[in-house]
């Protein structure tokens, strides 16, 4: 009877990193790995946000090198034991997977400053000079004349697996910040919309499908959906090929947003599907549209998808069902090979019930749900979160070197111009300008709080109750109780009231029992001039 391929503590260290090269590096289920595979060995990760160069990255995790090291002398015993006797399945299994760890570890770094060098061009490097480095090394491990060794996978696909892993974990924590609950969840939903909930699966079969799969990105106004669409398009795989040593597309270039709330009808159109020279005033010659220059790995993100109509939404639906489309003024049919992300602050079960919305638009949209949480959300669970993200801001606004000492004066006035329970009805959005008035004025004083209200129409003379400050509740309930305000005065200042507590247009109208729309627009009257 043959031995056993690893030794019993072995074995359930093999078993641990076997499930650690799958699995979502945002969830919990990492850190319980990572204890499995280590033992005693294993260190507690800082917790916290490190800065380098004003961009935020995870703390270092202490326990990254011993694991490496070994995954590498678990493979290392498993691979001589296997050029003498053949593997069972499941020994099979658990050799490659920590073969894979060992590959991926090695050349983490070079990925890292492939993407880095991206970034300070402005597109991604095509070649890789480490190619043959880490085609010699994968050979090693897999050597295609011992079948007990050699991988399902081609190498060029693990290569550009590798990458892919590589730049989804860069943008995840790039354009999602903090470290409260919410955040962490965030991050590993978002990482199941690149790769879904199984990862192996991903790179076993479904690496050229996820662009079928739309992602719909809902949630409040300023609060990073854009960024979540970012972090997903910028993360898509992108095939290498190893002959040329090159990849298939920039990823930088291939991400394609349009705001479809600032564009007209046919500007939405000529953008999107784009048009034939002279289909319109205008249009002096043929252009190429989004859905056609993306190309199959590029990501088209129809932001604000809630507010369009409906002629829009029959095309956008069309687009989904067949993903075929015709230019404007052209008959040619032509095929849409890239993915959509889309996203919106309307409650789209609402706009579904007043008839605004197309059910069978919305259920071709909601195959991949992410939804993004109200900054009051997070601050509520994790109030000390708010240091860390004015940070991020301080860092973009004044650079590294003032960061800190900037952060401490922005916190401190926020703590004084803003009640403990502010609802930040703007979301990230509004923290980044709050920042932004800080750093040029000192303070912040939030629409909704400051001149909430026009004077009184019986002009009230300097001693009255009317002259009394509208921006504290103190100072509206003299003005109320001496009758001094106006019909309209009173319903726009508690309308601004209740949407401060609310925090968004649609919670606000629904406690008020009045239209979105009114609501809206009786903020806007306020808004300064």
């Amino acid at each position: 009877m043959a031995a056993p391929l690893f030794e019993t503590n072995d074995r359930a260290r093999a078993e641990a990193f076997s499930a650690l090269t799958w699995c979502n590096p945002f969830n919990d289920e990492r850190v319980a790995l990572e204890r499995a595979a280590l033992g005693e060995a294993w260190q507690q990760p800082a917790t916290g946000v490190v800065w380098l160069g004003g961009v935020p990255v995870p703390p270092n995790n202490p326990n990254i090198t011993p694991l490496a090291k070994l995954a590498e002398q678990l493979a290392t015993t498993a691979r001589e034991r296997l050029r003498r006797r053949t593997p069972t399945a499941r020994e099979r299994i658990l050799y490659h997977n920590l073969g894979l760890y060992t590959v991926f570890h090695r050349y983490e770094e070079d990925f890292h400053r492939l993407i880095q060098l991206g970034r300070e061009r402005g597109a991604a490097p095509a070649r890789c000079a480490f190619y043959e480095r880490y085609r010699n090394d994968l050979d090693r491990w897999f050597p295609a004349d011992q079948p007990a060794l050699a991988l399902e996978f081609s190498a060029d696909r693990i290569f550009a697996s590798f990458y892919q892993v590589r730049r989804a974990y860069a943008h995840i924590n790039e354009f999602i910040i903090g470290t409260s609950v919410a955040a962490r969840r965030l991050r590993a939903r978002v990482w199941q919309s690149i790769f879904t909930r199984d990862t192996e699966r991903f790179v076993r079969a479904l690496t050229g499908k996820m662009a079928e799969l739309v992602t719909l990105v809902t949630g409040p106004s300023g609060s990073g959906k854009e960024l979540v669409a970012r972090a997903i398009g910028l993360s898509r795989h992108v095939p290498f090929d190893g002959a040329k040593r090159e990849f298939a597309e920039d990823y930088l270039r291939s991400f394609y947003p349009i705001n479809l709330a600032a564009l007209s009808p046919t500007l939405i159109e000529s953008e999107l599907f784009g048009h034939r020279r002279g289909a319109f005033t205008g249009a002096l010659a043929d252009r190429q549209g989004y859905l056609e220059a993306c190309g199959q790995h590029g990501t088209v993100f129809l932001d604000e998808i809630g507010e369009t109509e409906p002629t829009i939404q029959v095309k956008l639906l069309r687009v989904l069902q067949t993903r075929v489309f015709q230019r404007i003024g052209d008959t040619e049919p032509r095929t849409f090979a890239g993915k959509i992300i889309a996203a919106t602050n309307r409650d789209l079960a609402g706009e579904m019930r007043a008839g605004r919305f197309r059910p069978d638009l919305y259920y071709r949209l909601c195959a991949d749900h992410v939804q993004t949480p109200a900054l009051s959300e997070i601050l509520r669970d994790a109030p000390g979160e708010l240091n860390t993200l004015v940070h991020h801001v301080a860092a973009k606004i004044a650079g590294p070197d003032e960061a800190a000492t900037f952060t401490e004066e922005a916190c401190a006035a926020l703590q004084r111009c803003l009640p403990p329970d502010y609802a930040w009805p703007g979301n990230f959005r509004e923290l980044e300008q709050a920042v932004r008035n800080i750093l040029v004025h000192g303070d912040y004083v939030p629409e909704g709080t400051g001149q909430l209200g026009a004077p009184p129409a019986n002009g009230a003379g300097q001693g009255g109750a009317a002259s009394a400050s509208l921006e504290t509740p103190e100072g509206f309930a003299l003005a109320l109780a001496a009758g001094e305000l106006t019909a309209d005065t009173l319903l726009r200042n508690y309308i601004q009231r209740v949407h401060g507590l609310a925090g968004s247009y649609e919670e606000a109208a629904r406690r008020l029992g009045l239209d979105r729309r009114t609501v809206k627009k009786y903020l806007r009257e306020t808004a300064p001039g």
